[in-house]
């Protein structure tokens, strides 16, 4: 979506959506439903057309069919509200990969290409489906959507998710993630080769004014750090080890981008097609929330992962 785009939010249980996009050349005799589905992922087609058909979605202040075709320099304007709570989490008898658990926490190897929890476009088949279908009772202190999720990971990159199995858990895990006390490493494989073997990157996110679902290094953005290292070099590419400083959306990819050299596989930033997106977290640390002390948690690079590695030349 573009032009005076105003955000996504929940509120309380409630997804709060108002946009306003201008038909361009290139979209001419689109359906508007197919057009706002290209746009925005954030709801399924079937969503947008119910929101089009309840009359939330406005062309030139008129309501329309989701079969509509658009018209070059047409206004359309989106003023919608998804309710949460009509959505019930089912339990999914989908496989885990478990690499950590005790009767506080679970360290999930989550797979690229699965969602870690429900939203809108993704009501199942994600990770949350699979936990509460394998383990009882897990917290729900904020969201009843996100059984003792604590962080996320985005749907194409693979890696360690760690799960709490109790509220006191999901409390101090969340407050360790707050106040920075977390570390991550990732695994990157990225375009091109560098002349520096480490570096920090400083650059502030936001959300892109263009590309809502997107994010951008942007002078008004939050403040993000990222650091990296060289691992190995490749013919056309660059393995790093990538420590984020910062927990921002999107933020690694984002910087990889900044600095031209984006992640193969991440087709929403530039990087070069490759058969999945090549990030992966390796590891986390923090401090176990019963037992005080630190706890390294890894998750082995997948299959997919070496397989990509393996097929390319290093040099």
């Amino acid at each position: 979506m573009q032009d005076n785009f105003k955000g996504n939010r929940a509120i309380g249980i409630l997804y709060y959506m108002k946009k306003k996009h201008i038909v361009t050349e290139a979209e001419k005799n689109k359906r508007v439903d197919k057009l706002l589905s290209s746009l925005d992922d954030s709801l399924s087609r079937n969503s947008w057309q119910r929101q089009i058909t309840q009359g939330n979605v406005k062309v030139n202040s008129s309501q329309v069919k989701p079969s509509y075709k658009v018209t070059p320099g047409e206004k359309i304007k989106i003023d919608t509200v998804e309710d949460l709570q009509i959505h019930k989490l089912k339990p999914q008898n989908l496989p885990l990969d478990v690499v950590y658990e005790d009767n506080q926490i679970i360290g999930i190897n989550k797979k690229s290409s699965t969602v870690v929890h429900p939203g809108p476009g993704n009501w199942d088949g994600t990770l949350a489906n699979a936990l509460i279908y394998h383990y009882e009772n897990l917290p729900l202190p904020t969201n009843h959507l996100r059984p003792g999720i604590v962080h996320r990971l985005d749907k194409e990159t693979s890696g360690i998710v760690v799960v709490a199995r109790t509220e006191k858990a999901f409390y101090t895990i969340s407050n360790q993630f707050r106040n920075r006390e977390i570390n991550k490493e990732y695994l990157a494989l990225v375009e091109g080769h560098f002349t520096e073997k480490e570096g920090l990157i400083k650059a502030p996110i936001g959300r892109n004014n263009k590309i809502p679902t997107r994010m951008a290094v942007k002078l008004n953005g939050k403040d993000s750090e990222t650091e990296f290292s060289v691992l190995k070099e490749f013919q056309n590419s660059t393995l790093l080890k990538i420590c984020p400083k910062t927990g921002r959306t999107h933020q690694i990819r984002v910087h990889m981008d900044y600095i031209e050299h984006p992640v193969l596989g991440d087709s929403s930033y530039g990087g070069p097609s490759c058969q999945r997106m090549m990030l992966h977290a390796l590891n986390i640390t923090l401090t176990h929330p019963k037992r005080g002390q630190k706890l390294t948690l890894t998750a082995p690079t997948p299959h997919t992962f070496n397989q990509v590695l393996a097929n390319i030349s290093a040099i």
